[in-house]
């Protein structure tokens, strides 16, 4: 918590130098607004049903216009946005020369929210100023060129090019990779009459195309041991007894454990990750669950025999070690309607759910940060596209305008949370939550850096019996939006994340079922004790993914939840694999992991 209130703190107090400026400073507009309550005309805007843009979105931003010259003379006015003060990590900076130039946009980065600042001064021929610690640095963007700093950044054919000596970075659009069966299933969807059709076909014919089993034998020592060996990891499942020295061979686990002596995995147990302290896999079959967890009655379906003995792998990581962090992808999710909805919860005089049909002046890169990606330890994918981010059946479909899954990317809202969904939550204090949103939730808002939605619970924690039950939803096709054939044969491969809390500690949780439906993804989670569980993404490996980097020598070394998941990275034989997400674009979302420092003051 100390962290959140220096945050808040320094993000209510850092406007101060420019606003004494007086007379040098054009406009500064929302700067007396207070934390989690936007102006009254702020609100109005981001509620309003009416088209807008993507910064009329951000009800918490704070702007300020300076006029500026250039060293040959040129005059104009720049207009420095905060897109989210609590974050204080996304800057809009737009430039309107009087000379009758086209207007021009640039979305900054600061690499370092926690301490650095950015301001636009008249007494600096530069205009930005940084303010770092105690040091403050003239940037000087304009005045140089043509082209100035600014153009010569867009141009550099970077992604994320470097200012100001890397204290700030400008983002800019990169192409973002497709894997062979997304540029097919779009191909399908967008120029085939009926291509969703067979699309949906397809994924029912090959639904159990990635199933997994494993070679089941007794090793009363192994798994003697696996029980006794006092880990601090994560809680074990809860398993049926008659399982109790039995031992699992998985051929497909790409994540290399510690120990290097264990080929064989007690079902349930968790393992710790080769090289990387903090993280821990599992794996289990769903018929190895307690009998009381399979036969508990609450919202999941009997399961069948095809997923009751389809593997799934997990991996834990604590999160008193490691912050997340979320990413748009190049082009998913994207911001306009879902073909999904019901066509009267349609407005046609809008672009999309929330008044915008796309994310300019903004840039998504689909890319870890140069700075993050130096303590990034972990990648996953995340949620549906939006094409299928919406309710075409149930009480969901028909409020809300279908219900859109709503994202947030270092406090910069591209869609709406909506009432009803899971959520995953990060806030200002690097804490992270799962949660169903609510619209009181909506308080909290300007204090969230990360967020994604992507459908209804799979496991919520019921107070009153004290134990993680499967959502209501879990067993309704329609209604849950589960995707899958409309005669509700949902069985695929599928992803899913939790929480689990343990002794006072938290671990976030990721799984891939290697086929299952819903109910068979909330008896896993039930059994390993999640008080929150959802889905993520389904139907694929490349929609599963998740990689997980660790240093062997002075190489960095990628393991994969599944080894089969690989192939999404780039190889070449000149040298080692490129992760995907972090050493090059990508055209989906993704969370990511970073290693949190030994000292809190190291940034």
């Amino acid at each position: 918590m100390k962290s959140r209130a220096r945050c808040i703190a320094r993000s209510r107090a850092w406007w101060l130098p420019a606003a004494l400026a007086g007379v040098a400073v054009l406009a500064v507009v929302g700067s007396a607004h207070q934390r989690g309550l936007p102006s009254e005309g702020r609100a109005r805007e981001y509620d309003a049903d009416v088209p807008k843009t993507i910064l009329e979105l951000q009800q918490f931003r704070l702007t300020q216009s300076i006029r500026i010259t250039s060293r040959a003379g040129r005059e104009g006015v720049a207009t420095l946005t905060n897109l989210s003060p609590e974050s204080n990590a996304w800057y809009l900076l737009e430039v309107a020369w009087s000379d009758g130039a086209p207007k021009r946009a640039y979305h900054l980065e600061n690499p370092n929210p926690h301490d650095r600042r950015l301001l636009l001064e008249q007494q600096f021929r530069s205009g930005l100023v940084i303010e770092d610690g105690a040091g403050r640095y003239p940037c000087d963007l304009f005045s140089a060129g043509p082209p100035d700093v600014l153009e010569q950044g867009r141009s550099s054919g970077r992604v994320f090019a470097s200012l100001c000596g890397s204290r700030l970075y400008l983002r800019n659009p990169g192409k973002g990779r497709h894997t062979t069966l997304e540029t097919a299933t779009d191909f399908l969807r967008d120029r085939v009459w009926g291509g969703e059709e067979a699309i949906v076909l397809g994924h029912h014919l090959l639904a159990d195309a990635n199933r997994d089993t494993a070679k089941v034998a007794k090793d009363v020592r192994a798994a003697a041991s696996a029980r006794t060996a006092g880990r601090p990891g994560p809680l074990a499942a809860s398993i049926d007894p008659k399982y109790a020295d039995s031992v699992l061979m998985s051929t497909h686990l790409g994540i290399r454990l510690e120990d290097p002596g264990v080929s064989r995995l007690s079902p349930g147990v968790w393992y710790a990750a080769l090289g990387n302290p903090g993280i821990y896999v599992s794996i289990l079959q769903p018929n190895f669950i307690a009998h009381e967890i399979l036969q508990r009655r609450d919202g999941a379906n009997k399961l069948d025999g095809v997923e009751a003995n389809a593997l799934c792998y997990l991996i834990a990581f604590d999160l008193d070690q490691f912050d997340l962090a979320y990413a748009l992808g190049t082009e998913h999710p994207e911001v306009d309607w879902s073909d999904h909805i019901l066509e009267r919860m349609k407005n046609p005089v809008l672009p999309g759910p929330d008044g915008i049909g796309g994310i300019a002046p903004l840039t998504a890169t689909g890319l870890v940060g140069p700075t993050d990606a130096r303590r990034t330890v972990a990648t996953f994918t995340s949620g549906f596209k939006r094409t299928h981010g919406a309710f075409k059946q149930g009480p969901l479909a028909l409020q809300n305008h279908g219900s859109h899954y709503g994202f947030v990317e270092h406090g910069v809202v591209f869609s709406k949370l909506q009432p009803g969904l899971a959520t995953i939550v990060v806030l200002d204090d690097d804490s992270v939550e799962m949660k169903t949103w609510e619209a009181a939730d909506n308080q909290m808002l300007s204090s969230i850096k990360f967020a994604r939605q992507n459908g209804v619970p799979i496991v919520e924690f019921d107070r009153a019996l004290r134990l993680p039950m499967a959502g209501r939803l879990v067993s309704q096709w329609g209604a849950g939006n589960w995707s899958g054939s409309e005669d509700a044969k949902l069985r695929t491969i599928r992803a899913g994340a939790a929480i689990q809390r343990r002794d006072g500690k938290r671990f976030l949780i990721y799984a891939v079922f290697s086929t299952a439906t819903p109910s068979a993804m909330a008896r896993v989670f039930e059994a390993y004790d999640c008080q929150y569980a959802m889905l993520l993404d389904m139907n694929a490996l490349e929609h599963t993914y998740l990689a997980v980097y660790r240093q062997s020598d002075s190489h960095l070394v990628i393991d994969h939840l599944l080894d089969g998941m690989s192939v999404l990275d780039k190889s070449s034989a000149a040298g080692p694999p490129v992760p995907r997400f972090v050493g090059f674009p990508d055209n989906r979302d993704f969370f990511y992991l970073m290693r949190r420092p030994i000292n809190p003051e190291q940034p």
